[in-house]
Parts: C-alpha cells; sequence; structure tokens
C-alpha cells in the first residue's frame, strides 16, 4: 500500500527562512528609529538635554533667598547726656554766719509764776550792722555739766535762719526731761559752736539767770534754731 504525505517536504527550512526575515525586519525597524533619534515617547534627546541645560541655568543664576535681613543705617543723632542739676548751695555766700561779736543773748522762763523750772527760751538778736545767718543750733551748758545739752533732733531744720539787723532767733531748752541725776543750776553758758566744722568754735558767753536757780538733770535737751518763737517752743513745752 502506498502512503501518499501530502505537505511541503522543504517547510522547515521554510519556517526558518520566515523567522529569519522577521527578525531582519526588527533590526531594520531599530535601526531606523535609532537613526532618526527618537525615544520612546517620541521626542529626541537632544530636546530632552536641551530643557535639562535650561533649567540648570535658570535654576543657577537666580540667587538664592537671603536669611539675614539687611542692615539699615539709622540717621538718627545720638542723644545728649542730660546735663546735671545744679544744686545751689544752702549758704551761697551773699550772707555770712553770724559770730558771737554780732548777737547778744538773752534767757527767758516759759513757765507759769511759781512752777518748777522746766521750759527756758534762749532769744539771739543780730545786735550788729549786717545781715548774718544762724544755723544749727546753740550750744547751751546748764550749771556745771561736762557737756553742752543734747539737741533734740525732731527739729532738725537744715535751713540757717537770717537775721536782719534787730531780728531774731530762737531756741527752746528743756531743762529736765523726768531722767535721773537731777543737779542744781545757777548758771548758763551759750555758744554757736562750729556750724559746717569749718572753723574752730567760738568761746561761749555767760548768760543771766531769769531765776537765781533751778533743777535740770540728764534728760536736758536743746532745739534747733527757728525763726519764731512757736517753733522753738512747741517741741519743747509739748514733750
Amino acid at each position: 500500500m502506498n502512503v501518499v504525505v501530502s505537505g511541503d517536504r522543504k517547510g522547515p527550512a521554510r519556517w526558518r527562512r520566515h523567522a529569519l526575515g522577521t527578525g531582519v525586519v526588527a533590526v531594520l525597524l531599530t535601526t531606523a528609529a535609532c537613526g532618526s533619534g527618537n525615544t520612546a515617547d517620541g521626542s529626541k534627546p537632544s530636546d530632552q538635554q536641551s530643557a535639562t541645560t535650561s533649567a540648570s541655568a535658570t535654576t543657577s543664576t537666580t540667587p538664592p533667598a537671603s536669611t539675614t535681613e539687611p542692615v539699615s543705617s539709622s540717621s538718627a543723632k545720638p542723644s545728649t547726656p542730660a546735663k546735671p542739676t545744679k544744686v545751689t548751695p544752702r549758704d551761697d555766700g551773699s550772707v555770712e554766719l553770724c559770730t558771737m561779736a554780732d548777737l547778744t543773748f538773752t534767757v527767758t522762763n516759759y513757765d507759769a509764776a511759781g512752777a518748777d523750772v522746766r521750759h527756758l527760751m534762749l532769744v539771739a538778736t543780730n545786735s550788729s550792722a549786717k545781715k548774718c545767718d544762724v544755723a544749727n543750733y546753740p550750744e547751751v551748758t546748764l550749771g556745771a555739766a561736762k557737756r553742752p545739752a543734747p539737741v533734740k533732733e525732731s527739729t532738725r531744720d537744715d535751713e540757717a535762719v537770717t537775721l536782719a539787723p534787730g531780728e531774731k532767733a530762737y531756741a527752746g531748752v528743756l531743762a529736765t526731761g523726768g531722767h535721773m541725776d537731777t543737779y542744781s543750776v545757777k548758771s548758763m553758758t551759750v555758744g554757736l559752736g562750729s556750724p559746717g566744722g569749718e572753723t574752730e568754735p567760738e568761746a561761749p558767753v555767760k548768760v543771766k539767770m531769769p531765776v537765781a536757780s533751778f533743777e535740770a538733770d540728764d534728760g536736758q535737751r536743746v532745739t534747733y534754731w527757728a525763726g519764731t518763737e512757736g517753733l522753738a517752743m512747741r517741741p519743747v513745752t509739748q514733750s
């Protein structure tokens, strides 16, 4: 029995030629694409390189934002220091301090008649022909005391009392303050001391007693000079 084989005996060879042809076509297409300079998205590589270069150039020419604010120069003039306030001294030299020779002193009993003498008023009168100042407080020594009576600090006044010729200054004297060491007073001396400490104190003078004698103790006090009788005596009579 004869068997008839249908088809072409050269089939496998033809398949190889077909596959080769297909490969050639693919190579040609790839070569054509590379030759035209196109990328997969259809754009040319040179176009992408130009865009990248342009972007880089734009970025490099833009200066970075400064994080430091510019320092502004001020045109304002420097402030002028305030001038110190001029303090006018209490004694400007136009009125000199009174000396012992410019004054006369009197002492008055300030208590009622018949009462114990406790309060005395010292009066200094300007007996010169010029104006002068009395400052601070008088130095009043009662009897045999070893030192002048202490000053009553509550009466302190830094202002001098200016006396024209014939005018008076006043100081209050408290003889007894209810303390210990009572003794009899039969004489008194008054001095100006050394106001401000600029000069040596002048020698005190003895003044006439208002009574023959009175009692004093270690509570005695004297006030600062005052321009009126009331200012001088109120601090010692109300104590």
